[in-house]
């Protein structure tokens, strides 16, 4: 299947499902392509874990792997310990002999559900499998789909029962997503279709190795300049130096930046990165990973700060070619 059909499957499936979200479903999509991971925030009952459902759903269980499913869920609560989502060891007595028995993280969509509503030491439990597609049980290592993409879902820091994200687990998102309320119409659409029979989606679903295979064409296929990289750097390094950070977006936001705009650039159906893109992504990638100096307001507001200089250089250099 071609990357473009791909993309317009998982759109389309997912905007069936999923009313007045479509400039979030995008950004989804762009993750997903890019190999990263979302976190999507806002209060309860917003339509966050329809979202993530949708996405699973749209996933077939065709191809998938031996012990592996398309889609699990997870749901956080302060009671969860990490071998719940890592698995544990199991003994055997018939066998006398410890077997693993894997947890729902070994699936190739998986939806974190109210991450912030479970203790730190749980929420630990999926730096790795995160950072680097594997999970580690008693010296052992048990490797996950390449697919692996998580979305999570978070409730504002004010609402009752909920822990703080640390900067570490924050820095593996390669977006944060503050969904604000759909449209008057949709919500009407919404209320007015609850509870009546709809029809289920009838589009085809993607498989697994189709959206591997769309990854390493939209690696391939769009060209991301030196200038580009150049201004990346300067935004973050602008980020760093600003008075209001006490500490700013790493390395790591950089290395994830760079296919982020690719997958971006392919969608709006470019073969080149552009300031515009960088423009339109600036506060979903770095914002979430800043921390800011009492007092101090929105980090997004420190972002787009930053990124006028080195994006009005990037527009100059690209006019003058």
């Amino acid at each position: 299947m071609e990357a473009n059909q791909v993309v317009e499957l998982l759109r389309d499936r997912m905007r069936y499902d999923v009313m007045g979200r479509d400039n979030v479903i995008d950004l989804i999509l762009v993750a997903l392509l890019a190999d990263g991971h979302i976190l999507l925030e806002d209060f309860p009952g917003s339509g966050k874990t329809t979202l993530a459902k949708a996405l699973g759903d749209s996933i077939s269980e065709n191809g998938v792997q031996e012990n592996m499913s398309a889609f699990r869920r997870m749901q956080f609560t302060p009671d969860l310990l990490p071998g719940d989502i890592t698995g544990v060891m199991v003994f055997d007595p018939e066998a006398s002999q410890f077997y693993f028995r894997r947890g729902p993280i070994f699936t190739h969509i998986a939806l974190v559900d109210e991450i912030n509503r479970t203790s730190p030491k749980v929420q630990s439990a999926l730096l790795e499998s995160m950072g680097e597609k594997q999970v580690t049980i008693d010296n052992a290592t048990y490797k996950l789909s390449d697919l692996f993409f998580v979305i999570a879902t978070q409730n504002p820091l004010d609402a009752v029962g909920t822990y703080p994200l640390p900067i570490a687990q924050l820095d593996r998102f390669m977006f944060k997503i503050r969904m604000t309320n759909i449209s008057r119409e949709a919500e009407l659409e919404v209320i007015k279709s609850w509870g009546r029979p709809r029809q289920k989606c009838n589009m085809p679903k993607v498989t697994v190795n189709d959206i591997l295979d769309a990854r390493k064409i939209v690696r391939n296929d769009v060209a991301v300049t030196d200038d580009v990289m150049e201004c990346l750097v300067d935004i973050i390094r602008t980020i760093r130096e600003d008075s209001r950070c006490l500490q700013g977006a790493s390395t790591r936001s950089l290395v994830q930046a760079v296919p982020a705009l690719q997958a971006y650039a392919f969608m709006n159906g470019q073969r080149y990165v552009s300031a515009k893109h960088i423009e339109d992504l600036a506060i979903p990638l770095f914002s979430h990973r800043l921390q800011l100096a009492p007092g101090t307001g929105d980090a997004s507001v420190v972002v787009l700060d930053a990124v006028a200089k080195p994006l009005k250089k990037l527009s100059s250099k690209t006019i003058g070619r």
